[in-house]
């Protein structure tokens, strides 16, 4: 039995998504106002969280698992980019200096304990990531390069998605593999749940973010630029 789990995920992770948006890192982002030291740590975290998920996949999809290995496109996979960013911003030898945050630590242990118990929950994960960055790669990779004054490749190949050339196209696909998942509606429930808990898992590394990014732009600043998300706006 199939169901519109591309549609169901769409709308039942509205909320979540105006939420994320509305966090202060990321409003100050989508403003333009981005601190290299801050980044840097995003870029840290994101690491560890594809690295964790890009492995559990990928033993998935090695063993046909009939709902996780169609949806583990090798093409969407961050890891390389990632590594290459981090060189970038921390030198040759940045696997022994970068560390998870605790939010993403949180992240990659759910990451970990749902590839063994319920695996299909992975889903959720991989479509709240990987089809975020895609869709808005392009114009956070624009703000992150004007904002941090840095070259087109540089410190910004999370952004590239080298071995996509139609992004339409591809989603299109993505959302079509979505609906012939073998998932009864009790299934789609529990993905469209889990994908709303990826999205605060995200928040939570966001947050943690926010006290560099204060400590650089200074709290005025900082205040100046959410204030009208702490008044409940969601207006960006």
């Amino acid at each position: 039995m199939s169901v519109a789990l591309a549609q169901q995920l769409r709308e039942g992770t509205k909320k979540s998504h105006t939420m994320a948006e509305n966090t202060g890192f990321v409003t100050c982002f989508l403003k333009g106002v981005v601190d290299k030291s801050s980044y840097r740590n995003l870029v840290a975290d994101l690491y560890f969280v594809y690295s964790a998920m890009e492995e559990e996949i990928g033993v998935l999809r090695a063993h046909n698992h009939p709902v996780v290995a169609p949806v583990g496109f090798p093409e969407l996979n961050r890891c390389k980019a990632l590594e290459e960013d981090l060189e970038f911003y921390f030198g040759l030898d940045w696997i022994s200096i970068v560390k998870p945050t605790a939010g993403a630590q949180a992240y990659v242990t759910r990451i970990r304990e749902i590839a063994r118990e319920t695996p299909e929950l992975l889903v959720a994960h991989h479509y709240t990531r990987y089809i975020g960055d895609l869709s808005g790669g392009q114009i956070l990779k624009k703000i992150a390069q004007k904002a941090m004054n840095l070259g087109d490749h540089e410190g910004l190949r999370f952004y590239e998605f080298d071995d996509i050339s139609n992004e339409k196209a591809f989603k299109t696909n993505y959302s079509m593999t979505l609906n012939s998942l073998p998932i009864d509606q009790n299934m789609a429930d529990l993905i469209v749940q889990e994908a709303n808990r990826a999205f605060e898992f995200n928040m939570q590394m966001f947050k943690e973010l926010e006290g560099s990014l204060i400590a650089a732009i200074g709290k005025v600043l900082f205040g100046f630029l959410t204030r009208r998300q702490r008044v409940g706006s969601t207006e960006i």
